[in-house]
């Protein structure tokens, strides 16, 4: 088929379009900047806010596969919305007009958790108005958009895969690493909190047969995990393992890491600085609260089952840092 997947710089946008280039279809990938995957893809670069650019990506295309977003923990809410959100819009209409017939968005479990804990929880409804940051808040406004959207002819399925990482990522593992260097990964209360992440292959795996499955699932959402969580401090100390590192000695009581957190986002908006704070209110409670998801649905609907568990995810990881040194 003929593909355009959007943010193919991203580990994941990378690792999706390489598996649809490698069973054969024809890919196109939209970007900033070159993808630098080395595959002789045909490449259009342009921001998604960019309604020509998109114009010109999308042109051919019979499926979309849209994973570009601005993916930072602060931020001012417009260049979320721009890229986020108007982003997304973009991508839709010109899909809509050109005859795509498969969309499939590529959302996040933020967009549904509201600051407790989910335990065994399905896809719940995605609500920008309890959504955590202002990232969370933009992708909830952009999964209701591209789900809004969806007709018979028109197939928009919503997948959010959950914590993705893996060798070379730079979100997860490379800010827990950097902080496990400097000596400030600290353990949120008391880690015993079980949280579900996604390996790399998985979820890119996971996003090829939803585009596959597009038409039979239209205005849906699906949540994508392994399905193995552990403690957090578990996941914590093993990352910091592989990477050759100290697991994190110190620990923060919740309240004072989410009292921190409120007072670290508003300094950093006030000095309109874009690099991580130590901590923020989202990050404080993900640390501290169970977030894992019921994936029967899933695997269902999508005929899929994650190939890579956690041991040998880690070992990869392992061999990559060694690899890497």
């Amino acid at each position: 088929m003929k593909v355009l997947v959007t943010g193919a710089t991203s580990l994941l946008g990378g690792a999706v379009a390489q598996r649809l280039h490698a069973r054969g279809d024809d890919v196109t990938v939209f970007q900033r900047r070159p993808n630098g995957l080395g595959l002789g893809l045909r490449e259009v670069l342009g921001d998604v806010a960019d309604r020509r650019a998109v114009e010109a990506a999308v042109a051919g295309a019979e499926v979309v596969i849209h994973a570009a977003a601005r993916v930072t923990v602060v931020g001012p809410w417009p260049a979320f919305a721009r890229t986020n959100v108007t982003g997304t819009a973009n991508l839709l209409d010109a899909a809509r007009a050109t005859g795509v017939n498969r969309f499939v968005y590529v959302s996040s479990p933020s967009v549904a958790n509201a600051g407790t804990s989910l335990v065994g929880a399905p896809a719940g409804p995605a609500d920008p108005d309890s959504a955590r940051d202002n990232y969370s808040r933009s992708k909830a406004a952009a999964e209701r958009l591209a789900l809004g959207a969806a007709t018979r002819a028109f197939a928009v399925v919503a997948v959010r895969p959950h914590l993705v990482w893996g060798p070379g990522d730079t979100q997860l593992i490379g800010r827990i690493v950097s902080r496990a260097r400097q000596g400030r990964l600290a353990v949120i209360g008391s880690g015993g909190s079980l949280i579900d992440t996604t390996y790399i292959d998985n979820a890119a795996d996971a996003i090829v047969a939803t585009a596959d499955h597009a038409g039979e699932l239209g205005g849906r959402a699906l949540v994508v995990s392994n399905g193995q969580p552990r403690p957090v401090r578990e996941l914590l100390n093993r990352i910091a393992f592989v990477a050759g590192l100290a697991p994190p000695r110190l620990r923060v009581p919740v309240a004072v890491a989410r009292a921190a957190g409120t007072v670290l986002e508003r300094a950093w908006e006030a000095l309109h600085r874009e690099d991580d704070p130590p901590i923020t209110r989202f990050l404080a409670e993900q640390l501290s609260t169970a977030h894992w998801f019921d994936q029967r649905e899933t695997r269902r609907a999508l005929g899929w089952h994650p190939a890579v568990g956690l041991d040998e995810g880690f070992a990869r990881l392992e061999s990559w840092f060694r690899a890497s040194s």
